[in-house]
């Protein structure tokens, strides 16, 4: 991989304040770590840095480092992550990864593929991205910035494997040697789709329904709930019973007005 040169500038804000002033001034902060040194906060030019970015092949970069009035003006820097504004896209960040000439790396790589698979074109088969991205390993200026893979060959059912992939000298693919980086699947056909779509929307669960009436027209039978309503109206109807009925005292009341009417009559006489 051929490094790209580009200028940074040491950082002396810190805070989020200082970062959104830096970004409004139309430099980005940046910090670069490394193995042999302490991380360095560092700050770039706006369009430098998205020059470098849309110029390159992929998002592997190998930048050749130099930071103005600096003790090590000099150095060999991957990105290793960009923060965009989760709305705008803009960028907010850059964290660098340092690393040396005669050591090597490991990083993940894109996959991609070329050519037309042959059971794609006449099998009707669908071409399947399994992994997007690998890991590999070498040396920072051997490292690919994509690994390009010839599905041409690819009939249906048949699939290129981590085992099978093709590496430039020097660069090792690290990994499982039996998964699947891509693979032709066989034409779904209309049945099949249909089966997995009723399986998609079907019920997981049934629901128990309770009848409150049988077929006949007649009721059920009642429900613990309508047993105990029912209990409820028997016990209101014998209290309202009770109290229709006569009490003990008016019982007693009634022949004492018997024998005041026999009084009244007597001195009418």
């Amino acid at each position: 991989m051929k490094s790209v040169a580009l200028t940074a500038f040491p950082r002396t804000t810190g805070r989020r304040a200082g970062a959104k002033k830096l970004r409004s001034s139309g430099r980005i902060p940046a910090v670069i770590y490394g193995r042999h040194n302490p991380p360095q906060r560092l700050e770039f030019n706006v369009k430098d840095i998205k020059d470098v970015l849309h110029t390159a092949a992929s998002e592997i970069v190998l930048l050749d480092l130099s930071v103005k009035d600096d003790a090590k003006p000099k150095r060999l820097a991957l990105v290793q992550d960009i923060q965009h504004h989760v709305l705008t896209h803009e960028m907010l960040h850059v964290d660098l990864h340092e690393v040396a000439e005669n050591e090597k790396v490991t990083v993940m790589v894109p996959v991609e593929a070329t050519g037309d698979a042959v059971g794609v074109k006449t099998g009707g088969g669908t071409l399947e991205h399994v992994l997007f991205k690998l890991k590999v390993r070498a040396l920072p200026k051997d490292l690919p910035e994509v690994l390009i893979v010839d599905v041409s060959h690819l009939e249906i059912g048949k699939a290129i494997h981590i085992g099978d992939m093709k590496a430039t000298p020097g660069v090792e693919i690290l990994g499982d040697k039996h998964i699947s980086v891509l693979a032709v699947a066989a034409p779904v056909s209309e049945a099949q789709e249909a089966a997995a779509l009723e399986s998609a929307t079907s019920p997981t669960g049934e629901v128990e329904m309770i009848k409150e009436k049988k077929e006949d027209g007649t009721e059920g039978e009642a429900k613990p709930a309508d047993k105990a309503g029912a209990k409820a109206g028997e016990k209101a109807g014998a209290k309202a019973a009770d109290k229709g009925a006569a009490k003990p005292g008016d019982k007693a009341a009634a022949p004492a007005a018997e024998k005041a009417g026999e009084k009244k009559a007597e001195k009418k006489k």
